[in-house]
């Protein structure tokens, strides 16, 4: 700062008086108000279970495939010909944490209308260490969604056995979108 610039500052700050200390100002941010469709996605109930688990030995891989989904699609979730449009990382979470988690990434990927996404749940060293844990958990809490068609391990350069791409079910306006895109084409 040159001594011009110090001058003008100082005399634009001549009768700046420093404000009292008051403790009873509060600052409360504001907050965007929420949506009708936010309050009612967030006051849905958490179907995903807990309890006893069937632990996946960490050396088979995670693969699921819903019926009637063709083996096409399954094939290029594996190979990662589809891109991932969102992730979630659930590394180092505690198992209700994770259910948690994954129920509102689901719920939120679903609305926003995404169609592949990767979850991160790590890889432990033993089948009983917590990674293996939240993968088995993961394994069974996908299946009881609806709406996720597959899932499979990850490429390593997306976290490999650590990871899963989860494939989910088309909206209805994406349907829609994809059958008009494919109409003009037969013009």
């Amino acid at each position: 700062m040159n001594l011009d610039d110090k001058m003008l500052f100082l005399d634009a700050m001549e009768d700046v008086r420093p404000l009292k200390r008051c403790a009873d100002v509060r600052w409360h941010p504001v907050r965007k108000p929420r949506t009708r469709q936010q309050i009612d996605m967030l006051q849905l109930d958490n179907f995903l279970t807990t309890g006893f688990l069937d632990i996946i030995p960490r050396n088979k891989p995670l693969d699921f495939r819903r019926e009637g989904l063709q083996h096409g699609v399954l094939d290029k979730l594996r190979t990662g010909k589809y891109g991932q449009q969102a992730s979630l990382n659930l590394l180092r979470q505690p198992v209700e944490a994770c259910r948690k988690m994954v129920f509102s990434f689901i719920q939120q990927a679903l609305h926003d209308g995404l169609r592949n996404v990767l979850i991160i749940h790590g890889k432990g060293r033993e089948d009983r260490s917590h990674a293996n844990i939240v993968r088995s958990y993961l394994a069974r809490w996908l299946c009881e969604f609806d709406d996720v068609q597959a899932y499979c391990t990850a490429l390593p350069h997306h976290g490999g056995s650590g990871a899963c791409y989860v494939a989910l079910r088309k909206t209805a306006q994406a349907k829609q979108e994809n059958w008009e895109r494919h109409a003009k084409r037969s013009r």
